[in-house]
């Protein structure tokens, strides 16, 4: 019943005499499946021991009231001695019944190899696998957990709690670490290509012809082309009032080679004075015809946008030479760089419009889910769908954790771990096994002796 041991196994050895104190070594660390025993541990164990030496000298006590009790009553010193020694006999049969009992969950007493003995050691991996099977069969079955969920009212403890701005403000600050984390693994060469390829691919898949055109019509309809016709006449007036030289030279070096110059000139002069003219006109008059043929082109260009095959057919193609741009694609890749920074800098802004937004957000769906049964039930119905959905289909991975976990500890290890939580109240059983040992042998005697056995 010696119970100096280390963790390892045997007690290191005394230090010879006259020897010099030798360096303490870094301990190396615990092996796959070993404990490592922190200072409640070692404490729990000294209270273990403190016990086993309480059981064991109550057991030498009463053999000893038995010795003295058995050589009282062969001595003479009367009937009380033969009560004494019945019920100390017991107290030890008791006291040994229920210390080989106890030592045999954890060893084999006194080193013998009894059947069913150290249970703990040789039986650790059953006691693992039926550890495994009942925390499956009665805490990850359906019904179980469902009922558990339910009865944790989810929906309005998360909306209550969510409704603080304190909790907002926490989970705010947790979503934004855990976007600037994704956002700086992420690699941007990747993300743009993939990127890049949505979005070229939904582009060509979707025929932009039709959309063009109801938005056109709507537009013209609307008279918001106007100011776009506007801001070109007036700007065409400028270009002209300026570049009068160079307009007048361009329609001169048109003029053939034998008509006189005075004459292109002066042509170039009238066609140069008339064209300014239209262009006035056509700033200056909302009404003016070459404003309605405007109109009328892009009413009839939106309706073809829509209804014409060969108009669909052209735009498709001019829209397929444009994504195939060089220049595109590297738009289309670098929308991916700008929306990054921006969502980081978002995140770290703690008084930028996201975070505020996401944090609004947030109160008010814990202010909902705080006051609304009907979406409680939404909430609670997917939490425990969820998470009966998990139980399902991967209970047998989950208690193989259990399993596993316990395979893989040392089992004289896993033995010294359990004694050191449970030794010091199994030792109680020592001892109550010695007192009720004791009562019991000292009521049997006194039965027998009443009657007259």
């Amino acid at each position: 019943m010696d119970d100096r041991t280390t963790v390892g196994g045997a007690a290191p050895p005394p230090p010879r005499a006259g020897a010099k104190a030798a360096t303490t070594p870094t301990p190396a660390p615990p092996a796959r499946g070993a404990f490592v025993f922190s200072a409640a541990d070692e404490e729990r164990r000294r209270g273990v021991r403190r016990m086993k030496v309480t059981a064991t000298g109550l057991l030498i006590l009463v053999a000893l009231v038995y010795v003295l009790a058995t050589w009282a009553r062969h001595a003479g010193a009367g009937s009380w001695a033969g009560y004494v020694a019945a019920a100390a006999e017991a107290g030890m049969v008791g006291a040994l019944a229920d210390w080989f009992a106890v030592t045999a969950l954890f060893r084999r007493p006194l080193g013998l190899p009894i059947p069913h003995t150290a249970i703990i050691p040789t039986k650790k991996d059953q006691l693992g696998v039926s550890l495994a099977e009942f925390v499956g069969e009665n805490f990850l079955s359906s019904d179980v957990v469902r009922a558990r969920l339910h009865a944790l009212g989810i929906g309005h403890r998360l909306g209550a709690w969510l409704a603080e701005p304190a909790h907002a403000d926490r989970v705010t600050a947790e979503l934004a670490t855990a976007v600037r984390g994704a956002l700086t693994v992420l690699r941007d060469a990747d993300v743009q290509a993939v990127v890049g390829e949505a979005i070229t691919r939904r582009a060509e898949a979707a025929e932009v012809a039709p959309g063009i055109g109801k938005t056109l019509e709507r537009v013209v309809a609307d008279g918001g082309h106007h100011r776009a016709v506007d801001l070109v006449c007036a700007k065409a007036h400028d270009w002209l009032v300026t570049h009068g030289e160079s307009v007048m030279d361009a329609v001169q070096g048109g003029a053939p080679g034998w008509t006189p110059r005075f004459v292109d000139r002066k042509i170039g002069d009238r066609v140069y004075k008339e064209l300014l003219r239209f262009v006035t006109e056509m700033r200056d008059m909302p009404e003016h015809p070459a404003r309605r043929a405007v109109d009328r082109f892009l009413t009839d260009f939106a309706a073809d946008l829509q209804s014409d095959e060969e108009t669909r057919s052209r735009v498709e193609r001019l829209k397929s030479e444009l994504l195939a741009r060089g220049e595109i694609q590297d738009v289309i890749a670098s929308a991916w760089t700008a929306i990054r920074s921006m969502v980081i800098s978002a995140a770290e802004d703690e008084q930028s419009e996201l975070r505020l937004r996401v944090r609004s957000s947030l109160m008010s769906l814990g202010a909902r889910l705080a006051t609304d049964s009907r979406l409680q039930g939404k909430v609670e119905g997917w939490t425990e769908g969820a998470v009966v959905y998990v139980v399902t289909n991967y209970r047998t991975e989950i208690t193989s954790l259990i399993t596993e976990t316990v395979a893989s500890w040392d089992a004289e290890h896993t033995s010294r771990k359990i004694e050191a939580h449970i030794g010091r109240d199994l030792q109680f059983i020592r001892i109550n096994g010695t007192v009720v040992g004791a009562l019991a042998g000292l009521l049997i005697y006194t039965v027998s002796r009443a009657f007259g056995a």
